[in-house]
């Protein structure tokens, strides 16, 4: 598991297994780093060089079998001034390309559009700001099947670093990324994009990319956030602008086509059909295939799904303090929420005869659930 993790974490950086160095990427700014990654590696083999070989010469060259004998001397104002002056004018040599590029990197003016980047226990959600419309909003799962995680069917090509909803973005396009998270400290790092920020709660973090080849590129959490840190993957899809304007305006029209389902009422059926998918996406590995439970608590005959309904939206929404039950309430939206809920107060043989509705949700969000 470690070895396939490693692994993941290499071809995750653009590189093949093999590789020793740095991959440029795909962004200018990528393309400075490397050249500043080089720039300072040929220095300091330049330096190497010169150091152990006056090093080795003096070994080779005065060594006492040749009958050298050693001078005596106290001090030489002129090579002190020398290896004074010398390195520091290495270091003014690197220092200068050195703080272009890291005003090169802080450089976030004249973002084209913004990205809300928010880090959850485990998965990422975006959030697309709008100043014209509404905002896209969207969460991006593992989509790696258990059966290769637990080793019973042969691992992908992209093992752990393929998701269900990837984050789309225009090429040739400045897009800055504002990065936070809703629990503990993630990182959201594309290596190919030069892209590797903190996603830390209370904070907005800021980073930005403007990528000129497209393609798709994949990146993970970079810091360790729980027990499911590597199975947090990242997938970026840099289409042309043309394809990118195609889909957020198919993204807004599923935004328009969810608040039009708000207004609904549902029948049980139809409640229980998108209640199933809902818990088959985010549930299912905790509390099992048939509600029996495992990483959390049995679904099936539990008094909670067969009790009262606000204390049922409350754990749902809210999630429970200290424990693996993730607040939800901003991880779907209302009509999942309500469906899931139907479901799981119906399915497992509880078989309560309840039903909530979209708007039960918003109401209970907004504290006006029954008590």
């Amino acid at each position: 598991m470690l070895l396939s993790l490693a692994s993941a974490g290499v071809l995750a950086a653009g590189g093949k297994v093999n590789q020793v160095n740095m991959s440029p990427g795909a962004t200018e700014i990528g393309q400075s780093i490397f050249d500043l990654h080089m720039l300072i590696f040929w220095i300091c083999v330049i330096i190497g060089a010169l150091v152990f070989g006056v090093m080795f010469y003096s070994i080779y060259y005065h060594r006492k079998s040749r009958g050298v004998t050693p001078s005596t001397f106290h001090e030489s104002t002129k090579v002190e001034i020398a290896w004074t002056v010398v390195p520091f004018l290495i270091l003014i040599g690197m220092a200068v390309p050195a703080t272009s590029t890291l005003l090169e990197i802080y450089d976030f003016d004249d973002a084209e559009m913004d990205i809300m980047v928010t880090g959850f226990q485990w998965r990422w959600k975006y959030e697309y700001l709008n100043e014209e419309g509404e905002n896209v909003v969207f969460f991006s799962s593992l989509r790696t099947p258990q059966s290769e995680i637990r080793n019973a069917e042969a691992k992908g090509e992209h093992y752990l670093l393929e998701v269900d909803e990837p984050m789309v973005i225009p090429v040739d396009t400045k897009v800055r990324f504002l990065v936070t998270a809703n629990d503990v400290i993630h990182s959201w790092w594309v290596p190919e994009l030069a892209v590797k920020k903190d996603a830390i709660p209370g904070f907005i973090n800021e980073t930005w990319t403007r990528v000129s080849t497209e393609g798709i590129y994949r990146g993970q959490c970079a810091e360790l956030c729980g027990k499911d840190h590597g199975f947090m993957p990242i997938v970026v899809n840099v289409v042309s602008k043309e394809d990118y304007a195609e889909w957020l305006d198919e993204k807004q029209a599923q935004a328009a086509q969810v608040s039009e389902l708000m207004a609904q009422t549902f029948t049980l059926d139809e409640l229980m059909e998108r209640g199933e998918t809902v818990y088959d996406r985010n549930c299912l590995a905790c509390h099992g295939a048939n509600g029996e439970g495992g990483v959390g608590t049995p679904i099936a005959g539990s008094p909670i799904a067969t009790g009262d309904i606000d204390a049922h939206l409350e754990i749902g929404i809210n999630g429970v303090p200290g424990t693996a039950m993730q607040a939800f309430g901003s991880q779907i939206n209302n009509v999942e929420m309500a469906a899931v809920i139907t479901y799981q107060r119906n399915a497992f043989g509880n078989n309560m005869g309840d039903m909530v509705q979209p708007i039960d949700v918003y109401n209970h969000k907004q504290g006006q659930g029954e008590n």
